[in-house]
């Protein structure tokens, strides 16, 4: 009788992958991030166990979005004080913070849990092609 594999969090092992987002659709760049992050590519993948790698993502200032989302996907957020309430459109947030779209998009797609925070530490995105990791992605 075979018995069910459980991946502790000492046998994790963490690799670095790369993802370029120059031309390619938000949504289908945060699922592949997001996979990655959670660890669901990997053969021994254990649901409570953090087991995802890490994630560098480049050209977020060139992420396209279909059809009219790029002046109708808003994005809202608040201060917490009355009238605090703030809105943009999606390209109003990529001309000014390009990172932060790609990290919504993947925030959203992660479950909502205790190891999310933990799991969005090991993404890092950039809005141009030059970043510093690239000793980590050379291994």
């Amino acid at each position: 009788m075979q018995k069910t594999f459980i991946k502790k969090p000492a046998d994790v092992t963490r690799e670095w992958h790369h993802v370029d987002a120059k031309g390619k659709v938000l949504g289908q760049v945060a699922v592949e991030i997001a996979k990655k992050l959670l660890g669901k590519h990997k053969i021994d993948y254990t649901p409570h166990v953090d087991g995802g790698d890490y994630v560098v993502v480049t050209n977020a200032a060139e992420v396209e979005v279909t059809g009219k989302k790029a002046n109708n996907k808003m994005y809202y957020r608040h201060s917490g004080y009355p009238g605090g309430f703030k809105s943009q459109t999606f390209a109003e947030l990529l001309a000014k913070f390009p990172d932060r779209v790609i990290e919504l998009a993947v925030t959203n797609m992660l479950p909502k849990n205790k190891l999310r925070t933990l799991r969005m530490n090991r993404l890092k995105v950039y809005a141009g092609a030059e970043h510093k990791h690239e000793s980590q992605l050379g291994k």
